[in-house]
């Protein structure tokens, strides 16, 4: 990845969403998702509280800019996806945000994926349906 003096690059990943995030230094605290507004690309409250959470626990909200690409997935792991890479972004700018974003737990990789399909089975473990005669 490159990087400028005027902004910092750092990956998420979660479930099938990767997103590529661009922390801008110089910034207002606009957070923009594929070319959208943050409210406008999430809907539920959750998800944009989950966007902003890395924000809040290191208290630097207003401070940045954030243009995020995100592919994959769907809009509930894209958001996971986005966190991690602003929490990941964040520490490259201050390592001493370290303590404060561990302990929220925010730059913990969520490793759960979707079950793959076994062969027998309908699904990852559901399987046909038995019948007596």
């Amino acid at each position: 990845m490159q990087q400028d003096t005027k902004s910092i690059l750092a990956t998420g990943r979660r479930k099938e969403s990767r997103a590529r995030v661009r922390l801008l230094l110089e910034g207002a605290g606009k957070v923009t998702i594929n070319g959208r507004d943050l409210n406008k690309y999430f809907v539920t409250v959750d998800q944009v509280m989950q966007v902003k959470k890395p924000f809040a626990v290191s208290s630097t909200e207003g401070k940045f800019d954030v243009l995020a690409s995100v592919t994959g997935g769907g809009i509930n792991g894209q958001a996971g996806a986005i966190s991690l890479g602003i929490s990941r972004a964040l520490l490259r700018f201050n390592p001493e945000l370290r303590g404060c974003l561990r302990k929220e737990n925010l730059l913990t990789r969520d490793p759960r994926t979707k079950e793959r399909k076994k062969y027998g089975r309908k699904g990852a473990r559901r399987r046909f349906q038995w019948t007596k005669r």
